[in-house]
């Protein structure tokens, strides 16, 4: 019976072991986990080695390997939530559950973990239970939550207002006022022509707006050159930055302009496959986005002879992440598209010309391919009308934290922060992250810089902190989720974001020294100049923010020593003491310290 269900399974995904991500997540929702048995079945019917499998399911955080009951409830244990009461939730549930963290209730019904940031962090807590999300969690709704898993419910059936999840759209601008009607990008692309609707893009200056801010247009005329059998185009929908969840409201919104986006860059560079790569956390839309899929297609902009044009083909596929934020970036997104660990590639060569399959692809977020359809549909002028000279356009923030009208915000570019700080409705700020924590922490006395690629550049992230909060904690978080998140690959950032966490932490529980301050400049240094990717090059900005903004926060936290060990080395004496039955001075180490 099992053997069947897996031959079934992977006779639908057509026994390619490039989708071995959905294999296993179709598995896994069918069995519950996903055994030995499991994979190495898998493994043999794929005609792949069992360790391929067994790598991928070690490696992404929502495979399991052992049960983790009917009922999976997973935490977000990003800043944001932690700040508006994440803890206090986990206690309650943990109570009224009968569970601890990472057990298996002995029952095997439930079980109960932290995450990283799920994307709602403008109405956190939140959760995913069985990979959906809930967000603002509250201890009546933790109580409904309860009754129903005791009771057995299937997800399917619980309440429908326990998945009301807000938009949030606090200020429309360029792109968010008004979608596109479909279809109407695609007429001015045939109408215009697309080498002059590579031209209007160009001159628009669009950038990525995922954070690396490359010209979009550049981006797509190198891949169209590159000389292959064939191009694909692949939209990033992978934001996993903490305090990032503009492109989680632009697929609930703007989906239908987004694919119009990938459609245009298609036809562009000369693509006939595309891929949408969508965040796990995000599995709440995927049927909403195969129906637009499907509506597109029956509507002919999507398909065979796209707007009855012979030989303009593209079809759009969505494969589902599980869990990885190292996924965002777009070498481990290609990595974890041909279904393999997510490990970023070594640089040159480029996407552009040895992307998916090794063939040229085009990788952009989703605010990048709906910016882009607009531009197509009414040029590049009304998108040159706001912005900096060095910077046009606008930019979506997902603003969070210690404001009173958290949410999505559109800014021109140059937009000052404290402007912004006015908008949300923030009092008494401490400091900002601008970009989440791979970006720029900056504190008051930088109010009055502005967004833009020649300022502070951003992929959306925008968390404020009041006075009430510790900057230590901020950045003591922030490398958590890096130390946790890191892909394993290279050393630097590998062993140097455990260490960094680890000294970190070590002076926030006050028994750091001059020493510990002077070790996490050092590792700072080493972390960033010799890590593979972007992750681990850009761990070390929330302790080198903190250490510039913040010097004096750290020395307060310290002793007078010099130096203080790792460990307490009189306390790991005390097994010592009681096998030999000795308690005399001369068994203690505080002779030493007269």
């Amino acid at each position: 019976m099992i053997e069947t269900t897996i031959k079934s399974i992977i006779h639908h995904h057509a026994s390619d072991p490039t989708r071995l991500l959905d294999i296993l997540l179709d598995l896994q929702n069918q069995f519950g986990y996903l055994s030995a048995e499991t994979i190495t079945q898998t493994a043999d019917l794929l005609d792949i080695p069992v360790t391929r499998v067994q790598g991928v399911v070690a490696f992404y955080n929502f495979l399991y390997a052992k049960p983790v009951g009917r009922y999976r409830i997973l935490l977000s244990n990003c800043i944001i939530d932690t700040m508006h009461g994440a803890l206090a939730v986990m206690d309650q549930f943990c109570q009224q559950l009968g569970i601890k963290p990472d057990q298996l209730r002995s029952d095997g019904k439930v079980s109960i973990a932290e995450t990283s940031c799920s994307g709602f962090c403008d109405q956190g807590p939140a959760a995913l239970i069985n990979g959906v999300a809930i967000a603002s969690l509250n201890s009546q709704r933790i109580a409904s939550i309860v009754n129903l898993i005791e009771n057995d419910t299937p997800l399917k059936d619980w309440p429908a207002e326990l998945f009301q999840r807000p938009d949030n759209i606090q200020l429309p601008g360029y792109l968010l006022k008004q979608a596109i009607t479909p279809g109407s990008a695609i007429s001015s692309l045939l109408s215009r022509g697309t080498q002059a609707t590579l031209d209007e893009i160009e001159q628009s200056a669009l950038r990525g707006c995922g954070g690396a801010g490359f010209p979009t247009a550049s981006k797509w005329r190198y891949c169209r050159d590159a000389e292959a059998r064939q191009h694909y185009v692949v939209c990033n929908a992978d934001e996993g930055e903490p305090g990032t969840f503009k492109d989680r409201v632009l697929l609930n919104q703007f989906a239908d302009q987004m694919f119009e986006g990938m459609t245009i860059c298609a036809r562009i560079i000369g693509a006939r496959q595309g891929f949408v790569y969508l965040r796990g956390e995000y599995l709440y839309l995927k049927d909403k986005l195969q129906q637009i899929i499907d509506e597109r297609t029956a509507n002919h902009w999507l398909g065979n002879d796209i707007a009855g044009v012979t030989g303009f083909d593209f079809e759009i596929k969505i494969r589902l992440g599980a869990g990885a934020y190292i996924c965002g970036e777009e070498s481990a997104l290609l990595e974890s598209l041909e279904g393999k660990r997510g490990i970023p590639r070594i640089r040159p060569p480029f996407p552009v010309t040895h992307g998916y399959l090794n063939q040229p692809t085009v990788v952009n977020n989703v605010e990048t391919f709906a910016t882009a359809a607009k531009i197509a549909l009414e040029g590049s002028q009304p998108f040159n009308q706001q912005g900096t000279a060095n910077s046009p356009g606008s930019r979506l923030l997902s603003v969070a934290g210690d404001c009173t009208h958290p949410g999505i915000y559109e800014y021109p570019f140059g937009t000052r922060i404290d402007q912004i700080l006015d908008d949300c409705r923030a009092e008494n700020t401490l400091c900002v992250q601008i970009g989440g924590p791979s970006g720029t922490m900056i504190a008051e006395a930088d109010f009055h810089r502005h967004i833009s690629f020649e300022d502070l550049p951003t992929g959306g992230s925008f968390i404020v902190f009041n006075g009430t909060r510790d900057p230590l904690e901020i950045a003591g978080n922030f490398v958590a989720f890096f130390a946790h998140e890191n892909c394993g690959f290279c050393t630097p950032c590998r062993v140097g974001t455990t260490l960094m966490k680890n000294t970190l932490s070590k002076i926030n529980s006050g028994s750091g020294s001059q020493d510990d301050i002077a070790e996490l400049h050092q590792l700072c240094e080493l972390i960033s100049k010799n890590s593979h990717c972007g992750l681990g090059q850009t761990a070390p900005n929330p302790v080198m923010d903190t250490l510039a903004c913040f010097a004096e926060r750290y020395q307060a936290k310290v002793n007078n020593r010099t130096f203080t060990p790792d460990i307490d080395l009189e306390a790991a004496l005390q097994e010592a003491r009681q096998l030999t039955g000795r308690d005399d001075p001369a068994a203690h180490l505080d002779q030493f310290n007269e």
